[in-house]
Order: C-alpha cells, then sequence, then structure tokens
C-alpha cells in the first residue's frame, strides 16, 4: 500500500494490518482459546487497563461482550468455537496451530504471513489446516505461505516463488514450479534430476 515498513515495531506494523504466525507455536498456554484470540484485539479495546482492573466483581462492559462476540465468530471460522473455553494447552497440535491463527485473524489483518502452518503435522491435521487457508483466502484476505511441502502448497497456492540460498530461482505457478529443473536441482539434487 505505498508504506515503508522499514524500522516499524511489530505492533506498529500489525496495525497497518499485516500479521503472522510461526512456525514454532507461541500461544498463552494456560489461558483459554478464547482468551488467546480476545488479546490480540489490543487496538480495539478503549477502556483503560486500570478500569479492566479494578472491576471486582467482574461485570462486562458492553465493549467487553463485544469483544467476545468477536473472539467467538473468529472461533467458528477456524473450527474451534465448541473449544473456547478449554485451556489452549490441552488442544491437539493441529488445533493449535488453528488457534494461533485465529489469533492473528483477531488483528484484522488484509496481509497474513503463515510461516510453515503444517509443520509437525500427519496428513489428517493438515487437510483442515489446507482447507482454513482456502477460507481466508477467500475473505479476500492475502496469504503469503512459507513452506517446504509442495504438494501442499499446490493445492493453495495461485503463484509460487522458490528461493534457494536468499535468490529467487522461479516463480510461476505450482504446476510449472514442479516440473521446473532448477527446482528440482536446488531441492532434490542433481543425482534426482538425471535419473527423473
Amino acid at each position: 500500500k505505498g508504506k515503508d515498513m522499514a524500522g516499524l515495531k511489530p505492533h506498529e506494523r500489525t496495525g497497518l494490518g499485516i500479521c503472522r504466525t510461526y512456525q514454532n507455536i507461541k500461544l498463552f498456554k494456560s489461558a483459554s482459546v478464547i482468551d488467546n484470540v480476545t488479546v490480540a484485539m489490543p487496538y480495539q479495546i478503549r477502556a483503560g487497563l486500570k478500569q479492566l482492573l479494578i472491576k471486582i466483581p467482574f461485570r462486562p462492559t458492553g465493549e467487553e461482550r463485544e469483544l467476545r462476540k468477536r473472539s467467538e465468530e473468529i472461533l467458528r471460522f477456524v473450527g474451534l468455537y465448541e473449544k473456547r473455553d478449554h485451556i489452549s494447552s490441552a488442544l491437539p497440535f493441529g488445533e493449535q496451530r488453528r488457534l494461533e491463527i485465529a489469533r492473528a485473524l483477531a488483528t484484522n489483518p488484509s496481509l497474513l504471513l503463515l510461516d510453515e502452518p503444517c509443520a509437525g503435522m500427519n496428513q489428517a491435521e493438515k487437510a483442515p489446516m489446507i482447507e482454513l487457508i482456502r477460507k481466508i483466502r477467500d475473505r479476500k484476505i492475502t496469504v503469503i505461505v512459507i513452506e517446504h511441502d509442495i504438494g501442499m502448497i499446490a493445492e493453495i497456492c495461485g503463484t509460487v516463488t522458490v528461493l534457494n540460498f536468499g535468490v529467487v530461482i522461479a516463480h510461476d505457478s505450482p504446476e510449472s514450479i514442479q516440473k521446473n529443473p532448477l527446482v528440482i536441482e536446488a531441492y532434490l539434487g542433481r543425482e534426482e534430476l538425471a535419473y527423473g
């Protein structure tokens, strides 16, 4: 959108509509699923922290109810609504990954960066993640995925850029990428190319 990102802090980038997830899951493990999502909405909270801390007994304000409602909508979208009150560390690995994406979606991004969202997953766990990424894309959110599983990439991406030691060696459709000799050599080796 024509803005220079150099020197911006992470929260400033998030405020501009860019959010990312990490290859290693970074949840608040002792917090509930819904709290992990709600905490990502700091720009939406107008009430001061002091006001939130001194309320005894706790009675949610209209704003707090609205934040919970938005969090519940996001959890429905990622398929975790039924587990909203579970402790996040009790979720299976694949659901923890989806929760991390839910938290990223809570920042209302226009650009979502996913760092190996299927890392460590078996085929059964990958299917819901692939479907979720498609649903996010269908919401007109630009998704950039860093992933080494070319089969997974071929299912969700329209364009693939391949880097080898930081240099772009191919930029094309998934079908063309899979046949590209430079890509095959970089990822499988010259010997595999000779016998392929």
